[in-house]
């Protein structure tokens, strides 16, 4: 007995084709949105953890800034207090400065320079006297420039030719002259006298001279 499909094949295979296409593509459909839903948890995760580390980072910089602000504070009244102990240490040393300006001014007044007027500002030290010449007042200011801790920076500020009376017919022309020079505080003066000490030791060791040997005549 011969036996004949009367059933269309075509048709069936071809619902069978798409029926399995259907499937695939709500396979692929399911694990696309499983993977984009993993993706966007694993992200959402990723964000989370650095939103928190950049709280954690915001609090200790926080923290931070409080700390370098207290330093700021203390390293300020530090600075506060050692102005102040200067200031007691300059009051103190500051005391004998009027003797010390008295001394030194007669030790560097060359002969015939005579001061007749003597103003103190603070550091600043103005004299006006009287000179027998010119060169004479120069030599006071390279004196005072050179020879001394305890004074620096001598200005000439006026000089002016004038007359002396020596006696009621007899008059001399000299020199009335103003300087300004600065009186230096005596922590520095100790400094500039030691340099000043070491130079003039140093400047004083001189290498022994050779002795030329000269050759007894016959």
């Amino acid at each position: 007995m011969i036996l004949i499909n009367l059933l269309p094949h075509r048709e069936a295979a071809r619902k069978r084709r798409r029926d399995l296409f259907n499937v695939s593509l709500g396979a692929s459909a399911l694990l696309g949105g499983i993977i984009a839903g993993s993706v966007f948890l694993w992200y959402q995760a990723a964000i989370a953890s650095q939103q928190s580390n950049n709280t954690l980072l915001e609090t200790e910089i926080k923290k931070l800034e409080a700390q370098i602000k207290d330093i700021a504070t203390l390293e300020s009244e530090i600075a506060a207090l050692r102005a102040r102990q200067q200031a007691v240490e300059d009051l103190q040393s500051d005391r004998n400065l009027p003797v010390h300006l008295l001394t030194e001014l007669v030790n560097q007044l060359p002969d015939g320079v005579y001061v007749n007027k003597m103003t103190q500002v603070d550091q600043s030290v103005t004299l006006n006297g009287v000179a027998q010449s010119n060169e004479r007042v120069s030599e006071l200011l390279r004196n005072l420039a050179n020879n001394t801790p305890w004074f620096s920076k001598p200005e000439l500020v006026e000089i002016v030719s004038g007359t002396a009376s020596i006696s009621p017919k007899e008059q001399k022309r000299v020199a009335n002259f103003v300087i300004r020079v600065r009186l230096v505080r005596a922590s520095e003066a100790e400094k500039i006298a030691a340099k000043m000490a070491a130079e003039v030791a140093s400047s004083a060791v001189r290498p022994a001279s050779s002795v030329a040997l000269v050759p007894a005549k016959p």
